[in-house]
């Protein structure tokens, strides 16, 4: 499963249940030559990072001219990767890209917030480099993810549908100044990391595992070798429903 407790929650589960959340996260890599000066010239104030993924290059206009604005009130770098048509009101703090190194850029000491949609991908890494979200959650699995992840005092949701300058630049501004926010990212960070062994190995040894043992039917529940009626319990409703019949009879 890929899941962390560390994003979690708690929850009884079955030995045959493997956990290995966080496993295409790694240690970051050097920036592109002109990348890297555009984050390095953002000086103390650092770097915002902003993708909604691969499958929402564009917003509506209107959402991206008050992002645009919003950004362009701070005095960090912002590197965003847009694919849409360019905001009129773009300030010069702001680098639009095709695409961006993500990975790469959430390691990298200068950035200081991640502006995100929320996939299981980005939220991962955004825990294991250990940096602040703010939230633009859209479908699917995203508010859910955000939700556990605000709940642990690391991210900051802004409704898209009640987006405009003013709400984001604020939510933006709490991310990067309330320094629980990043204190508790980077707790988070310490805790995904400790392990004994990293996630996709674990993910192997264990796939080997079941091939070695024939399946590894051992760690397999007991509800596998029964009948549906058993594993629901219908034998047992309908005996407690006769009993309540004959007594009323």
């Amino acid at each position: 499963m890929r899941n962390d407790f560390v994003f979690d929650y708690p929850r009884p589960t079955m030995p045959n249940i493997i956990y290995m959340g966080g496993f295409q996260c790694k240690p970051s890599k050097p920036l592109p030559v002109d990348l890297e000066e555009f984050v390095q010239s953002s000086g103390d104030h650092g770097v915002i990072i902003m993708t909604l993924g691969t499958l929402v290059g564009e917003l509506p206009q209107d959402v991206a001219e008050e992002i645009a604005a919003a950004f362009a009130q701070l005095p960090q770098k912002v590197v965003w990767r847009y694919i849409g048509q360019r905001p009129a009101n773009l300030g010069n703090n702001t680098l639009m890209v095709n695409w961006l190194p993500q990975n790469d850029l959430l390691g990298h000491p200068k950035t200081r917030v991640f502006v995100a949609h929320g996939g299981t991908n980005g939220v991962q890494e955004a825990i294991y480099h250990g940096v602040p979200v703010v939230g633009l959650p859209l479908f699917f699995d995203q508010p859910d993810n955000l939700s556990r992840i605000r709940a642990k005092g690391g991210a900051v949701i802004v409704d898209i549908a009640e987006l405009d300058r003013h709400i984001f630049a604020d939510a933006l501004k709490t991310a990067l100044y309330n320094s629980s926010y990043r204190e508790n990212m980077q707790r988070l960070s310490r805790l995904h990391r400790d392990q004994p062994m990293k996630p996709l190995d674990q993910a192997v040894f264990w796939i080997e595992y079941v091939i070695r043992h024939k399946g590894a039917r051992h760690l397999q529940t007991q509800s596998n070798k029964m009948s549906w009626f058993v594993y629901n319990s219908v034998d047992v409703i309908a005996a407690l429903l006769a009993v309540v019949l004959l007594t009323i009879d």
